[in-house]
C-alpha cells in the first residue's frame, strides 16, 4: 500500500534515458542468419509460376521457403473468435497487396539474403486493382477476394456489422431537420521508433526459442503454432521491452517466417525490418467512409440515427471484423439516441491489410460524432456545449445494443471540461447529473428506450 498515491518513479525510467534497456534487436546468438522477404511488386496479381532454385543455389543460403513449406499457410488472427482465416502466409495463387510476402530467405548476412530474394523468379499476371472503398460495390469494380469485396461471416452469415433500434422511420417522420455529413479519416502509420523484428534460436531439445516484439505474446505463440500444426511446448517465446507499437505489433508480422526459416536451416535466424519495410509493408490504421444523418429536433433533441460505415480492412480481414464491431456499438458517441439504423461493412481493397491502432474502431467513430455534433449545433444554431448536454447519456439510458448504461460519465466531463474553459453552463445543466432522467429531461421520445440498470 506505500505504492497507493505516492509519487515514484518508472521501474523501467532509468535504463531508457541511459540506453540501458534491451530490445529484440539486441540479443545477439552466434552463428545467426539474416531474413529477408520477396515481396509482390503488383497491389493485384496471379502467380503464374515461382522458381527458387537459383537463391537455394547461392553460396551462404541457408534455406528459401514458399507456401510449399508451411503446413497450414492460411490461419486467421482471430479464428477463436469466429473469424474465418482467409490470408495466406506465403502468397499461394494470388498476391493482393504491394508488398504481400511471396518467398523468405536465411542467408549468411543481410546482403546476400537481399541478393537472394532477387534471385527468385516469379512469373505474374497482373490484375485490375481496387483502392478505393466507394468502388467496392459498383458492378464492374474488380473483385479483390475470394470472398467478394466485402466480408460476409457477421453473425447468421450477414455481410454486414448490422444494429436496429426503435422506430427510425417515425424519428425521421417526427424530425424538424435532417442534418447529414460524410467523414473520411485516413490511413495512418503507427511508426514506431523499433520496426517489426524476431530472433528464432532452435534448442538442442526440439524446442525453438522466439525473441518478438510482439505486443500480443501468447496471441502470437498460437498464431506460430498453429500454421506450424505444433503444440505451444515446443514454442518458447520470449518478449521484453517493446519499442513502440500502438496497435500495429499484434499482427505477428515475423515470428512465423522467421521460425519457419530456423526450422529449415537448422540455424539460429534473424529478421529485422528496414525503416522502408515499415513505412511499406506493415498494417496501417484503417481509412474509414463513414455517411451520418441524423433527425434532430429544432429544440436540439436527435430522434434517430441512420449511419453507414465502409472500413477498409485491406486486402484481408485480420482484425477489421473486430474493430467495425465495437465501431457499431459506440456510434452513437456519448449521446443518447434512441432511433438507430447502422450498417457497417469491412470492404476489401488492393491496400495493405489494416489492423488495431489505439482504440480500434472507437476513435475514428468518435471524430465522426463528434464532428456532427458541432455541425447540427451551426445548423440550429445553438451553443454545442448545450446540445452535448442535452442529449448526454444518462443512468438507464440504453447503448445501441440495448445495454442500459451503469455509470455514464458524460455530463459530470462535460461540466468539468467547461469549468476549465471558463465556459458559464446554463443553471439546469450546471446543477445536472448522471441521474436518471425526469421532468423535462425524459421528453416523449426517451421512454421507450430506458432501461434498468440494476440489471445489468
Amino acid at each position: 500500500m506505500k505504492a497507493v498515491g505516492a509519487r515514484l518513479p518508472r521501474y523501467d525510467a532509468n535504463e531508457h534515458v541511459s540506453a540501458g534497456t534491451r530490445y529484440v534487436d539486441d540479443v545477439r546468438i552466434p552463428g545467426t542468419l539474416w531474413a529477408k522477404a520477396l515481396r509482390s511488386p503488383h497491389d493485384h496479381a496471379e502467380i503464374v509460376s515461382i522458381d527458387t532454385s537459383a537463391a537455394e543455389a547461392m553460396e551462404g543460403v541457408h534455406a528459401v521457403v514458399t507456401y510449399k513449406d508451411v503446413h497450414k499457410n492460411i490461419h486467421g488472427h482471430i479464428e477463436g473468435l469466429g473469424v474465418p482465416g482467409d490470408e495466406p502466409l506465403l502468397a499461394e495463387t494470388h498476391v493482393r497487396y504491394k508488398g504481400q510476402p511471396v518467398a523468405a530467405v536465411a542467408a549468411d548476412n543481410e546482403e546476400l539474403a537481399v541478393r537472394a530474394t532477387e534471385a527468385i523468379k516469379v512469373t505474374y499476371k497482373e490484375l485490375p486493382s481496387l483502392l478505393d472503398v466507394r468502388k467496392a460495390f459498383d458492378g464492374d469494380a474488380p473483385q479483390v477476394h475470394h470472398w467478394g469485396n466485402w466480408y460476409p461471416h457477421f453473425e447468421g452469415e450477414m455481410d454486414r456489422r448490422q444494429i436496429r433500434k426503435g422506430d427510425i422511420d417515425k424519428a425521421f417522420e417526427d424530425a424538424d431537420v435532417i442534418v447529414q455529413g460524410v467523414y473520411r479519416p485516413a490511413a495512418i502509420e503507427h511508426i514506431p521508433m523499433e520496426t517489426q523484428v524476431c530472433q528464432v534460436v532452435p534448442e538442442a531439445g526440439g524446442r525453438f526459442v522466439v525473441y518478438s516484439a510482439t505486443q500480443a505474446m501468447y496471441f502470437s505463440m498460437g498464431v506460430v503454432a498453429a500454421h506450424l500444426n505444433w503444440p505451444l511446448n515446443k514454442l518458447k517465446f520470449v518478449g521484453g521491452t517493446t519499442g513502440g507499437g500502438f496497435g500495429g505489433k499484434v499482427d505477428t508480422a515475423t515470428e512465423t517466417i522467421t521460425t519457419l526459416l530456423a526450422i529449415k536451416s537448422h540455424r539460429p535466424v534473424r529478421w529485422r525490418w528496414t525503416r522502408m519495410e515499415e513505412f511499406l509493408c506493415s498494417s496501417t490504421r484503417a481509412p474509414w467512409h463513414m455517411e451520418i444523418a441524423d433527425a434532430v429536433t429544432k429544440d436540439g433533441w436527435i430522434l434517430g440515427r441512420k449511419m453507414l460505415t465502409l472500413h477498409d480492412a485491406g486486402a484481408f480481414a485480420r482484425f477489421s471484423p473486430y474493430g467495425v464491431t465495437k465501431h457499431a456499438f459506440h456510434h452513437t458517441g456519448a449521446y443518447t439516441i434512441p432511433n438507430l439504423e447502422f450498417n457497417g461493412f469491412v470492404v476489401y481493397t488492393n491496400r495493405i491489410p489494416t489492423t488495431a491502432m489505439r482504440g480500434f474502431g472507437v476513435t475514428s467513430v468518435s471524430f465522426a460524432t463528434e464532428t456532427h455534433i458541432e455541425r447540427i449545433a451551426q445548423t440550429l444554431g445553438m451553443d454545442p456545449i448545450e446540445l452535448r448536454m442535452k442529449n448526454a447519456t444518462r443512468l438507464g439510458d440504453t447503448s445501441p445494443n440495448g445495454i442500459p448504461y451503469v455509470d455514464p460519465s458524460t455530463v459530470p466531463v462535460i461540466q468539468a471540461i467547461s469549468n476549465a474553459a471558463g465556459f458559464e453552463l446554463p443553471a439546469h445543466y450546471r446543477t445536472m447529473t448522471s441521474a436518471m432522467r425526469s421532468g423535462e429531461d425524459l421528453p416523449a421520445h426517451l421512454v421507450a428506450q430506458m432501461g434498468n440498470p440494476e440489471d445489468h
